[in-house]
């Protein structure tokens, strides 16, 4: 007897029939699109969320992506913030066209309600006057008092001790500020890489370091003499001068140059 071969309709791989996904989404052409489902932010390994992640190294340090995901703060179910800022930067042509688009087209695009477009458009607007500063109107920094004024408020209620440092133009006058460490502030942490690498990519010749004491007591500890310490050597190499490290406690605080503690 001749065996007659037939045509099978199942899997080469399995048993089973091959049947659509039943979350495929039918286009408009007849063909059915897979709907991808994206993990959610609070799923994502702490030290990758972008909240943390600026809390940790620093606004610098993000990408666009990232920064524009803090302004959203939500995504769309299966589609994650992350997912959601990248989606919206590429249909604009990134923060450039970001920053030409209008109210209504912001809330055209799907996920944006007229919420979001509001706070998407405020941090454009306030990037752009922050760019349009003249030098007269940047904060100048002449003394540890003013360096103080800038930071005192807000530091001194901190429950954790945070290391910031400000870059500063040869008139003094603060370019930018940087939150570098949240914690446990110590020598072993600091790399003074981290530190100088913000201030070479803005050609500041200056920084001025500040953290805080959440004890409320400003009075420099050893390890804070040692990290000034090595602050100012690595900027002498890199010809990048640290003018004052600053120790903020509960209303008071204490100028280390000023007390000559880790500058020689």
């Amino acid at each position: 007897m001749t065996l007659i071969p037939t045509i099978s309709t199942f899997s080469p791989v399995t048993s089973a029939p091959i049947t659509p996904d039943p979350q495929a989404i039918d286009a408009p052409d007849g063909s059915a699109d897979l709907k991808i489902s994206h993990p959610a932010i609070r799923d994502f390994p702490s030290g990758e969320r972008p909240r943390e992640r600026l809390q940790s190294y620093g606004a610098g340090h993000l990408s666009n992506s990232e920064l524009l995901a803090i302004l959203l703060r939500t995504g769309l179910e299966g589609e994650n913030v992350l997912v959601m800022a990248s989606r919206l930067l590429a249909e604009f042509g990134g923060l450039s066209g970001l920053s030409r688009i209008t109210f209504d087209e912001m809330c055209d695009f799907r996920g944006i309600s007229s919420a979001k477009a509001c706070q998407i458009l405020a941090g454009i607007e306030l990037g752009r006057r922050v760019a349009s500063l003249t030098p007269e109107d940047r904060v100048t920094i002449t003394s540890p008092s003013d360096f103080a004024t800038l930071f005192r408020a807000e530091m001194s209620s901190l429950d954790r001790e945070h290391l910031r440092f400000a870059t500063l133009s040869t008139r003094n006058q603060v370019l930018g500020i940087e939150d570098l460490y949240s914690g446990s502030v110590n020598a072993a942490l600091i790399r003074p890489a981290e530190v100088f690498a913000t201030a070479v990519r803005r050609n500041a010749p200056q920084i001025a370091i500040v953290h805080n004491h959440p004890s409320g007591d400003p009075t420099p500890s050893n390890e804070d003499v040692a990290i000034t310490k090595t602050l100012v050597e690595a900027g002498k190499l890199l010809d990048i001068e640290v003018v004052d490290h600053l120790v903020i406690g509960q209303g008071k605080y204490v100028s280390m140059r000023e007390k000559k503690l880790g500058f020689s």
